[in-house]
């Protein structure tokens, strides 16, 4: 390595956990985020500034204003483009570090592609924004044995945790399965600030390091949480939360992975509608849902639908689950608003 690698990585050099062997492992390590919003940006930024190799960046959105306060890495001239975020990311993060591969896929992340996104990874971050992506990036997790940090974001709230196949819990041993869209208020009806996504996003690049450096003996094996807010913070010892029967780990069932649960699109031909059907069939709160969604403008509520006004569209949550979008035919579009406003 030259004298100009020693010098512009020596404060991270000297710290006695990395060292130069630590900082090369980084140097030649391959990794991946899943999701260029809040957490992704920030993530990717602290992974590139600290000299990762190879940076994956997989996003189906675009810059739009109102991302502005939370979202590092883009700026007023991005949201006027319409850029999409991964892109923007990337032509941010290669100014920063030259030295990293940064490749930037403008694709929705789903169970026909997910393989390929982690395939030769060190690492998966998490950056999604909704629960049906994070089960689906637990099962490629565990399937290929590559690690990954889950990290989630709302309000002032946040928590994080890594998952090392085979040697940690899943997210399904901890969470069996996501929790009612009614009971999870999405970042549209709860807001997000942007401290408490700088905090989640520290804890998990940090975790993401050490697993990049080699320096896995140092990973925390705790779940973090904490709400700024408030000022509470707390680390939960989680290593004998391994469930020997978990669906996943355990029992390899991946149904997320393997196509049988997700939400299905389709594009109503003739309407500039499409339609999201849920993962599984259920029953939705809708009443509930209202009073997450009383900031937004709400235009029918009944006990069969909920119609609220989402930017230039409109959408409509059904009782059994079913979400259409109107005046929208881009099907990643439609998941982006029903994630922002509805959730996952």
């Amino acid at each position: 390595m030259t004298s100009d690698w020693e010098d512009r990585y020596s404060r991270q050099i000297r710290l006695p956990e990395m060292g130069k062997d630590a900082q090369r492992r980084l140097g030649k390590s391959r990794a991946a985020v899943i999701g260029c919003g809040a957490l992704g940006t920030h993530a990717a930024e602290l992974l590139v500034r600290a000299g990762v190799g190879d940076l994956l960046l997989v996003d189906r959105d675009f810059v739009e204003e109102s991302n502005l306060p939370r979202q590092s890495l883009f700026t007023e001239s991005d949201a006027r483009a319409a850029l999409p975020k991964a892109v923007a990311a990337a032509e941010k993060l290669k100014k920063i570090n030259s030295f990293c591969n940064i490749r930037a896929e403008v694709r929705h992340v789903d169970a026909g592609n997910i393989r390929q996104w982690i395939r030769g990874r060190d690492c998966i971050l998490d950056g999604a924004d909704n629960f049906e992506t994070r089960y689906l990036l637990n099962d490629a997790a565990v399937e290929s044995g590559v690690p990954w940090v889950y990290a989630g974001v709302l309000g002032a709230t946040g928590m994080s945790l890594a998952v090392r196949p085979g040697r940690t819990p899943c997210l399904r041993c901890l969470f069996d399965r996501p929790p009612p869209v009614e009971e999870t208020p999405s970042c549209e009806s709860a807001g997000v600030w942007g401290p408490a996504v700088a905090m989640v996003t520290a804890f998990q690049a940090g975790e993401a390091l050490k697993i990049l450096c080699g320096r896995t003996e140092l990973l925390s094996g705790k779940f973090f949480q904490f709400d700024i807010f408030r000022g509470r913070f707390a680390l939960m010892d989680v290593s004998a939360s391994r469930v020997e029967d978990c669906p996943c780990c355990g029992r390899n069932d991946w149904p997320y992975l393997n196509g049988t649960r997700g939400r299905e699109t389709t594009r109503l031909c003739g309407n500039d509608a499409v339609q999201i059907l849920p993962a599984e069939p259920r029953k939705v709160d809708l009443e509930r849902m209202a009073e997450n969604l009383s900031g937004s403008e709400i235009l029918a509520a009944n006990a069969y639908l909920l119609r609220v006004r989402a930017d230039e569209t409109v959408l409509t949550l059904f009782a059994d689950g079913r979400i259409l979008v109107q005046n929208v035919t881009d099907e990643n579009r439609a998941r982006s608003l029903a994630d922002r406003f509805i959730g996952g």
